[in-house]
């Protein structure tokens, strides 16, 4: 016992000698980089069933000013890339995708129920198409499943989902 207090008290006093330890030195904070662009949308690939091409990003809005009410999508704080708005005075529904397309291009609409291409005008910075208000195409858009396409080239082809925005317009239009 005492060979074991021999040894151990010298080393006690020996640990007690030992200078405390400094903290270790701290990593600087990381850079701040600027946020990365989302990449630019790629077309779906033009082989495969259009119902599983992924969606488009962008969101549906629904919104009224004295022209009557209109639905968006797009991005938010973004130009929209689609948008339906009530034209009551004239009946119609008037349909916008964003965009230029060479005279009167054709404007491809694909859902579960119908395909349909539609003579396009240009207007103000989009392609338009003017349907009347109670156009089987317009419930067809809405009641898709989960998705419809709008193509025109030579833009990018949208892969829209089917929101309650889209319908709502029409419903407002139609009285």
């Amino acid at each position: 016992m005492q060979r074991i207090l021999a040894l151990f008290v010298p080393l006690a006093l020996l640990a007690g000698c030992v200078s405390p330890s400094r903290p270790a030195p701290q990593a600087p904070p990381p850079a701040r980089h600027a946020p990365v662009p989302p990449p630019a949308p790629t077309p779906p690939p033009a082989s495969s069933d259009w119902r599983d091409w992924p969606l488009t990003a962008g969101t549906w809005s629904y919104s009224r000013d004295a022209q009557g009410s209109i639905a968006r999508f797009g991005q938010p704080g973004a130009e929209p890339e689609l948008s339906l708005r009530c034209d009551r005075s004239a009946g119609a529904l008037v349909l916008s995708r964003r965009g230029a397309a060479p005279g009167n291009a054709a404007m491809t609409v694909r859902t579960n129920t119908s395909t349909r291409a539609l003579a396009s005008t240009p207007t103000g910075g989009a392609m338009t198409v003017r349907l009347p208000v109670r156009d089987a195409l317009i419930d067809a858009m809405g009641f898709s499943r989960g998705r419809f396409v709008v193509e025109l080239r030579p833009l990018p082809v949208l892969v829209v989902p089917t929101w309650a925005e889209f319908l709502r317009v029409a419903e407002d239009c139609r009285g």
